[in-house]
């Protein structure tokens, strides 16, 4: 089990799935990879956003493999920890 506040492989590569505009954010402690089209619902009013999918995409180009998306997920972590979401 992961704390609350870390990012893994797995939310870094369903944060390139998910599509343009999509962002991975905290809320309520959790880490959720949020799709453009909820950004504005009610239930993640108040996430923090510590990365858009556009910005992850920009940092590791676009086909990265586990090695350069593991590396993410360790800084994102340290990112998410700082924001204290």
């Amino acid at each position: 089990m992961t704390e609350p506040q870390t990012i893994t492989i797995d939310h870094v590569r369903a944060l390139l799935d998910a599509g343009p505009g999509a962002t991975i954010g905290l809320i309520g402690g959790r880490v959720e990879v949020i799709a453009a089209d909820r950004r504005d619902a009610d239930d993640y009013r108040g996430a923090l956003e510590v990365i858009t999918r556009d910005d992850l995409q920009d940092r590791i180009g676009e086909d990265p493999d586990d090695s350069v998306l593991a590396e993410q997920a360790d800084h994102l972590s340290m990112a998410a920890r700082t924001l204290g979401g």
